[in-house]
């Protein structure tokens, strides 16, 4: 270690060291990457845009909605917890039932464990039934902590992301769709 560090307090050096490990994270090639994010040049129309703020289920639902939502997130340095909701997800669509253990064993040792390097905020309750449905996992064992994360985005970062500049640049630049109702031609009278 250089001196420069050597000389900080702990304290400093711990939230280093978790910076560290998020943005390495973030760097890091990760299984779960949002299709939405490989579109390309397509852009929202507005009342896509629009549509986002209805529900936090319509912007998830929206390829475009959710690789903002998820861009959002990382700015935020909380992107795990999409990332998780999503694990979940196709974690209880496993149709194989003997590589729920190992999937659910990646899942945890990813955003639950005490080491996780992704670990998600959620209260110790649900940490310590999370863990003990490790013993036997089922498709639904992580149901009660991925509700618990979709709760805190769907109460706390949605309503965030809505306020951000992001979404109100997002808003701003989106054309209204190009979808004109076309009249039906008339007939030449001769």
């Amino acid at each position: 270690m250089c001196k420069g560090l050597a000389s900080l307090p702990t304290c400093c050096l711990e939230r280093a060291k978790e910076l560290k490990a998020r943005l390495g994270s973030i760097l890091q090639k990760s299984n779960w990457t949002p299709s939405c994010c490989r579109i390309g040049k397509r852009k929202p129309t507005l009342e896509e845009c629009l549509r986002w703020k209805e529900s936090f289920e319509k912007l998830l639902s929206s390829k475009y909605g959710l690789c903002a939502f998820t861009a959002f997130l990382i700015s935020e340095f909380s992107e795990e917890n999409i990332a998780f909701y999503f694990a979940c997800e196709d974690y209880r669509r496993t149709k194989i039932s003997n590589q729920l253990p190992a999937k659910a064993q990646k899942i945890y040792n990813e955003f639950i464990g005490s080491e996780a390097p992704r670990e998600v905020n959620i209260d110790h309750e649900t940490r310590d039934i999370t863990k003990a449905n490790m013993d036997d996992p089922s498709p639904s064992c992580f149901d009660q902590a991925q509700y618990k994360i979709y709760m805190l985005m769907a109460k706390d970062c949605y309503p965030r992301f809505l306020r951000s500049p992001a979404y109100r640049d997002l808003v701003c630049q989106a054309k209204p769709s190009t979808k004109a109702t076309k009249l039906p031609q008339q007939k030449k009278m001769v």
